[in-house]
């Protein structure tokens, strides 16, 4: 591409892309640190209201530094929204509205964390895995069958020289180092992909704008989509994205692939190398397929919800409806153009039009607040304020809080003496003090920062009430300090 074409472009592309418009943000360092706190980590989606009250605390953080922000976090949003930073959609679940990262702005988020924390470009995990994609290429495209065959025999070759080579012993095990490097980069890697859903989701809201246009824009004998839509074709999941997602959905979804893949990851958290993997990063491998399979059923409910509401607008001749409106607007426009040249625009006409707007009504219709129809009916007492006892406030905690903290403490101490332990080794050490609460508590971390073995097991503990009680549970292990 010539130079000046290319300039041309990147300049159209600087305009429009919200990526760009968040690099070259003054306060950019604001927006990515903020937004890539509330919504960049697992939290994808925060409630619009729950979102402002986060921000807004951390703005009052952020200003005792002497930082400059003089809008509110609503403010701050509403601005990040108008710029293509959020996404605002109705809640599913409650009142109210949600706000999430645009695709644009996870790829200028992205990019600042790796400016800021620069990976090793060239790894040897890295390498070895271009490597073996081009091999896999380079077969699977080869037109010349015997070639194939013989590329394939040079695989199973050396596969066999391998376990020839373990057999013998005269393959040691990977070192520590080489296991920590390509686990980090496997992390890497695998960051990326959840991001992939905001820009896979995006792509099918323009694809259901883009069909919707069509079918109100097109002339009746051109309504193509609208035949197709009668004819029960369905044009989001028939779509190249849709082929491609449904193609991810099936293999993230694969039940073999991942009882494969959750073996795997027991596998590779009880090797002694992972060890020095962080809590972040080890629930990052625990929950990897998990997130995937959450996303994936995010996604394809958008499908499905997008088809339906397509199918519907169609057969409910909805669209003839917005036809006839959009003839109209057209032919308004065109009216007023021409009026223009000869008519100011407060020239008094006989037109009269009716606004759909807020209704009107007399003052006397207004229902006015009484502050006497909530004025307390019963006499104030005025209570002396003492001085709390902590022990006493500890108490009243630990009747309706799981006490984390002791769990950790119990764990990390287990550990100081023994590799890995379970779930009721913990609890043969260190009594549950909050009965079934702490057997909960220790499951949770477990759960979030262990491993789960396939074999039972069975805990025991002693409820409040004094009660011995047991329970047959899939072995939780920790295998490294929990926090």
């Amino acid at each position: 591409m010539p130079a000046v074409a290319q300039v041309l472009e990147l300049a159209q592309l600087a305009e429009r892309d919200a990526a760009w418009k968040l690099l070259r943000a003054d306060s950019a360092p604001v927006i990515a640190g903020l937004l890539a706190t509330h919504l960049g980590g697992d939290e994808r989606r925060a409630n619009a209201e729950e979102l402002y009250e986060r921000i807004d605390a951390d703005l009052e953080r952020l200003r005792a530094q002497a930082l400059m922000l003089p809008l509110t976090a609503r403010g701050y949003c509403g601005e990040w929204r108008s710029a293509g930073f959020l996404v605002r959609r109705p809640s599913s679940e409650a009142r109210g509205e949600t706000l999430e990262l645009s695709p644009d702005a996870i790829a200028g988020i992205r990019f600042l964390q790796g400016r800021a924390a620069p990976r090793s470009s060239v790894t040897e995990s890295r390498l070895a895995s271009l490597a073996a994609q081009v091999r896999r290429l380079a077969i699977d495209t080869d037109p010349d069958v015997s070639a194939r065959i013989a590329l394939l025999e040079e695989e199973i070759e050396s596969i066999e020289r391998r376990i020839e080579s373990l057999r013998s012993g005269d393959e040691a095990a990977i070192d520590e180092d080489r296991a920590l490097e390509r686990v980090r980069d496997v992390l890497a890697q695998a960051a990326d992909v959840p991001d992939d859903f905001a820009r896979v989701r995006a792509e099918f809201e323009t694809l259901n704008a883009s069909l919707r246009t069509k079918i109100v824009e097109s002339d009746v004998s051109q309504a193509s989509v609208v035949d197709e839509v009668f004819r029960g074709i369905d044009h989001i999941s028939d779509s190249d994205a849709g082929r491609s997602f449904a193609a991810f959905s099936q293999l993230v979804l694969d039940p073999a692939l991942g009882a494969a893949f959750e073996a795997d990851i027991r596998r590779i958290l009880d090797r002694g190398f992972a060890r020095d993997l962080t809590t972040d990063e080890r629930r990052a491998l625990r929950s990897f397929l998990t997130t995937l399979k959450g996303r994936s059923a995010e996604i394809h409910d958008v499908i499905t919800l997008f088809a339906r509401a397509l199918r519907r607008y169609v057969q409910s001749q909805d669209y003839q409806r917005d036809r006839v409106l959009r003839t109209l607007l057209r032919e308004a426009q065109h009216a007023g153009a021409e009026a223009a040249e000869h008519t100011r625009p407060w020239h008094p006409t006989s037109l009269k039009l009716d606004l759909s707007a807020v209704a009107m009504s007399s003052v006397g219709a207004v229902d006015l607040h009484d502050p006497a129809e909530f004025a307390a009916t019963e006499e104030i007492v005025t209570r002396t304020a003492s001085l709390a006892s902590l022990e006493e406030l500890r108490a009243i905690a630990r009747e309706t809080e799981i006490d984390f903290d002791e769990l950790a403490r119990n764990v990390n101490d287990l550990l100081s003496d023994v590799h890995s332990c379970t779930v009721g080794d913990v609890l043969a050490r260190f009594p549950a003090t909050q009965g079934v609460g702490s057997v909960v508590g220790l499951l949770a971390i477990a759960a979030e920062q262990g491993t789960v073995d396939d074999e039972p097991e069975v805990l025991a503990w002693e409820g409040s009430d004094g009660v011995s009680r047991v329970a047959i549970v899939a072995a939780h292990r920790f295998t490294g300090a929990v926090i």
